[in-house]
């Protein structure tokens, strides 16, 4: 009997170690059209200059411009976050949530303010809009994946500049139409 109880622990651990990684990210099927992102401030994959990091980390707090295209014709606003899955919280970190980009805009310049009608919420920092990467002095380098998302709402109901990264998140599924991210990175 005890050689059958290891395959069926390692088995309910891989299934509760991938629905707990599930929960970490929006529920976005995979066969989704791919939003092509792209950015002048850093490559993809790699790292940012200090001017996007965090003004407490000795940064600019200047967020990166990005650029993106692929929506399909039914979108009809934007989201845009940044996420750092390496940081040490166990559940990851936002740095940025903007949501009801009008379908319309298709790119933001470094640093520019948000176009009329975007929202831009509540980052973990506490501190409202973008707020660049700040990991730990000494840590590997932190992945900051900006993911924009298509949506066929004109506006995420009930978003606002105290909402989190984990209400916009849970507010955009089943209305993601199409999606992409860029990543970089970013150490200290």
């Amino acid at each position: 009997m005890r050689r059958y109880i290891l395959p069926v622990v390692i088995a309910a651990a891989a299934s509760t170690a991938a629905h707990a990684q599930a929960l970490r990210q929006p529920g976005t099927p995979a066969n989704l059209p791919k939003l092509h992102i792209s950015s002048s401030t850093f490559g993809p994959g790699a790292p940012q200059p200090v001017s996007v990091a965090f003004a407490g980390c000795g940064g600019g707090n200047v967020s990166p411009d990005l650029r993106w295209t692929g929506a399909p014709a039914s979108t009809k606003s934007f989201v845009i976050t940044e996420f750092d899955p390496d940081a040490p919280t166990g559940v990851g970190f936002w740095h940025w949530t903007v949501a009801n980009v009008p379908a319309s805009v298709t790119s933001l310049a470094a640093g520019a303010a948000l176009p009329a009608g975007a929202v831009a919420g509540l980052p973990d920092y506490g501190l409202a809009g973008y707020q660049g990467p700040c990991p730990p002095p000494g840590d590997k380098p932190h992945r900051y994946k900006f993911t924009i998302s298509a949506l066929d709402i004109p506006a995420v109901q009930g978003f606002t500049a105290g909402s989190t990264g984990a209400f916009l998140a849970f507010s955009t599924r089943g209305h993601i139409v199409a999606q992409g991210t860029y990543t970089g990175t970013y150490a200290r």
